[in-house]
């Protein structure tokens, strides 16, 4: 029987992005590999991505640091099977070669584990919690992004940079990125201490109410697309200012 660890990792300081990262039976998974586990944000928050229930769930659970469609990312199903928990179906859409054990952990050691590393908030800042809640907004109803024709593609919260968050919108809407007509947006967002609640309806009602393109940069997408839509290539990034 498997053992699960979650364990969240603070990376060095030049680095971005805290990991959760899974420990199975003492061994990190993805140690000397090119995959980074997601973020206790992504993994613990709000979406409870890690519970087990009888309904298999696929978990994205590690990338590469890039987009999937570029870069790949590793993603498993979770489901509950009487007193256990299984993770099966290991996959990487971009590496068919891809591949890793099943794992069978006692249901209660995993749902204890789980809830523990839920319940530590210790890595959680204001960010990560506007972070949340925005990325909740926007995706639960998608219609005021898509009378931009703009969709959400993430959130990025960093930890060596607790003031800001970076909103990054794909255009068009349920596009594909193997083609060469959309454009990736970014843009910049202060944080504060006030409430978290506010401030993200707040930024939800700055990013819907205009056009969100007005006023962000490109940050990635084809010379073609921009081209044609008058935007400006190569892309810009605020962190290279």
């Amino acid at each position: 029987m498997d053992v699960l660890e979650l364990r969240i990792i603070c990376p060095p300081a030049a680095e971005v992005g805290l990991e959760v990262r899974p420990i199975v039976g003492g061994r990190d998974l993805f140690a000397d590999s090119p995959y980074r586990s997601l973020s206790p944000r992504h993994l613990l928050g709000s979406a409870t991505l890690l519970r087990a229930t009888a309904t298999p769930r696929e978990v994205r659970i590690a990338k590469t640091g890039c987009v999937e469609e570029c870069c790949g990312a590793v993603h498993v199903t979770i489901r509950r099977e009487m007193e256990h928990v299984l993770w099966t179906g290991w996959r990487n859409p971009m590496d068919k070669d891809f591949s890793l054990a099943d794992c069978r952990f006692s249901a209660a050691q995993y749902d204890a584990e789980v809830a523990r590393a839920e319940a530590d908030r210790r890595w959680q800042w204001p960010g990560t919690v506007v972070a949340d809640l925005l990325e909740a907004k926007l995706t639960a109803d998608g219609s005021g992004l898509a009378a931009w024709d703009c969709e959400l593609e993430a959130i990025w919260d960093s930890w060596n940079e607790p003031d800001w968050i970076d909103v990054v919108l794909r255009h068009p809407r349920d596009c594909d990125e193997r083609e060469d007509h959309w454009l990736q947006f970014g843009i910049r967002l202060p944080i504060s201490a006030d409430d978290p609640a506010g401030q993200a309806d707040q930024l939800e009602a700055r990013l819907t109410a205009e056009d969100p393109r007005a006023t962000a940069q490109v940050w990635g997408g084809s010379q073609t697309a921009a081209e044609k839509l008058g935007y400006r290539w190569p892309p810009e990034y605020p962190w290279d200012s």
